[in-house]
């Protein structure tokens, strides 16, 4: 009995400090996300912020010929939007004449994300399977080919993911085209004849599906499949046949009946819209009206920062239930910096630069693209549920200081929003009416929303916790955890968080190398370790939210107490029905 008893508190012991290890910091989200309804004086200060430094920007006479469209939205409307029209123009063909929500750009790459969202609704809707394998939807690619591409081991999941090791373009990208003297390069002359014949081949004639197909039987892979992340236009492509072949309609048609028009995305399509409202940058406009044929699913679609910001909106409110296979925007695999990834298809960046004051990082799930006159990024910041696009034609150095300069103030503004937001509707001190029981609950930019002083029934836990599991002292504090997950998930009622015991000791010299320990940052999470007669430790319950957002009481379900918010002067009950143990 002895050596169980033993063996048992060995094991708690271990699964407590297995919710956030060693010395790492727990890294939660700014959930639940700031209310973008109420007045916010934060997002307008850094919205006339953010106005005034890009107005500097685009002023600089490199950018004369540049005109940009940006639009920032929660999950329910855009907040901010600033347009600029280029000072110079084409005078034969100027384009639109005052650039506004409503404008067309070439958005590239961007396209691959309505391509792989086409290929998401045919899993959800069980006509392919993302696991299948592509020569199972086209037929082209099986039987006789000179390359050794392994078709029947690249699955539809991993062309999406940027996964299948196939080469990058076929009909692109060739300095061929390019170089008017390729010795300069120390390449040989060479003839073209076994070249494609089509788009920058051929005076940029739309490739045929035909055409595609017998060029990339010849190829060879990069990686094996599922190997290593590399940018792949062929994997779209190719996906835009399976679409095409699943569904019975041309891939166009298919995006245009799917996606564009049940968002009410007017202005997007992949016919070439009007010269009125087109944003066409002086001496490169001619790519405008380069009709991209079967490579469509890869970069064809003509939008506008308005319509992007429907899009942007879906995918902030469905991201996680247009199919069971995944969350649409988690990474799913490592690029090359330490701090990027891909997704399926985006490229997500993870920082922990940018909030001051704090180590939490702040991820950005984007989707960039470029072609000859344009660079666009649509960009999703989940925690904060925000979305940016930024569309400029003209020179392609202008995005990059439209990102930095939106991107940064406009995060930093949403987590002041948010601490704001949260000191007001849940920070304070919680007690039970007949019993010594209470919780006081503060939120700092490094902790979050954090448990500052807690009683049970009359013992100080944050004293027992050090005792009883072997926390150093000071050393250690409780971290609310948001679910985003409620008691009632149909009426949204019952708020559940989770406490992570989280251990702050700084870093610390290796006494045999003298260096910084390595794995100090090595973290996993695990925030259901113990229970208690059933319910969880570290549940905490926010409920009975009053009119001005604050939550009059909360629960914390293994001890079987709710405990009433003090500000508002009236305590409620403080037991549950004890039925429920």
């Amino acid at each position: 009995m002895k050596q169980s008893v033993g063996a048992c508190t060995f094991w708690v012991l271990l699964t407590l400090v297995s919710i956030v290890a060693a010395t790492c910091h727990y890294h939660s989200p700014a959930f639940p996300a700031p209310d973008y309804g109420k007045e916010s004086p934060e997002l307008e200060q850094a919205f006339r912020k953010i106005e005034s430094t890009i107005s500097e920007v685009a002023s600089q006479a490199k950018f004369d010929k540049s005109s940009y469209s940006i639009e920032v939205t929660s999950s329910d409307a855009t907040l901010w939007s600033s347009f600029h029209t280029a000072t110079e123009k084409d005078i034969e063909r100027p384009g639109a004449e005052q650039i506004n929500g409503s404008s067309g750009y070439r958005i590239a790459s961007i396209t691959k994300v309505f391509t792989v969202l086409g290929i998401l609704k045919q899993h959800a809707a069980g006509n392919l399977s993302l696991d299948d394998t592509i020569d199972q939807y086209v037929s082209g690619l099986k039987g006789h080919q000179s390359g050794d591409l392994p078709w029947k081991d690249i699955t539809l999941r991993s062309l999406a993911s940027q996964l299948s090791g196939i080469p990058r373009d076929w009909a692109q990208g060739d300095l061929v085209n390019e170089l008017k003297d390729p010795s300069v390069f120390g390449l040989p002359p060479i003839t073209t004849s076994h070249l494609p014949k089509c788009d920058s081949y051929g005076e940029y004639v739309p490739c045929t599906e035909d055409e595609m197909l017998e060029t990339i039987r010849a190829k060879h892979p990069l990686f094996a499949p599922n190997y290593k992340s590399t940018y792949s236009n062929i994997a779209f492509e190719l996906l835009g046949l399976v679409l095409s072949n699943v569904t019975g309609l041309r891939y166009e048609k298919y995006i245009q009946q799917s996606i564009l028009d049940p968002l009410g995305m007017n202005h997007t399509s992949f016919e070439k819209p009007s010269d009125e409202v087109a944003v066409l940058p002086k001496n490169i406009s001619w790519y405008w009206d380069v009709d991209e044929g079967v490579q469509n699913p890869t970069g064809g679609l003509y939008a506008t920062s308005s319509d992007l910001s429907k899009f942007l909106r879906y995918v902030l409110t469905h991201f996680n239930g247009i199919t069971p296979a995944l969350n649409w925007l988690n990474p799913v695999s490592f690029a090359t910096s330490v701090y990027s990834y891909y997704g399926t298809p985006w490229e997500i960046f993870r920082t922990d630069k940018l909030l001051s004051g704090s180590h939490r990082p702040v991820t950005f799930v984007t989707k960039g693209g470029g072609l000859p006159g344009y660079r666009t990024i649509i960009m999703i910041v989940p925690e904060f549920e925000l979305g940016i696009t930024i569309l400029t034609g003209g020179d392609t150095d202008l995005l990059d200081s439209l990102q930095e300069i939106v991107s940064v103030s406009l995060i930093q503004a949403a987590d002041k929003l948010v601490k704001r937001q949260i000191e007001e509707t849940r920070t304070s001190l919680y007690k039970a009416s007949h019993i010594n029981s209470s919780l006081e609950l503060a939120y700092t930019e490094e902790q979050g929303l954090a448990v500052t002083k807690w009683i049970s029934n009359g013992t100080d836990m944050l004293s027992v916790i050090p005792i009883q599991f072997q926390v150093p002292t000071p050393g250690f504090h409780l971290q609310l955890v948001p679910t985003l997950l409620y008691r009632d998930q149909k009426h949204l009622y019952g708020e559940i968080w989770r406490i992570a015991l989280v251990l702050d000791m700084p870093a610390s010299e290796n006494p045999l190398t003298k260096d910084i320990p390595v794995w100090d940052d090595s973290c996993i999470t695990d925030l259901d370790t113990m229970m208690y007669a059933g319910k969880p430790l570290n549940e905490v319950v926010f409920l009975d939210k009053a009119q001005d957002g604050s939550y009059e009481t909360i629960e914390l379900s293994a001890f079987r107490v709710t405990l009433t918010r003090e500000a508002n002067g009236q305590l409620q009950h403080d037991f549950l029905n004890t039925q429920e143990l």
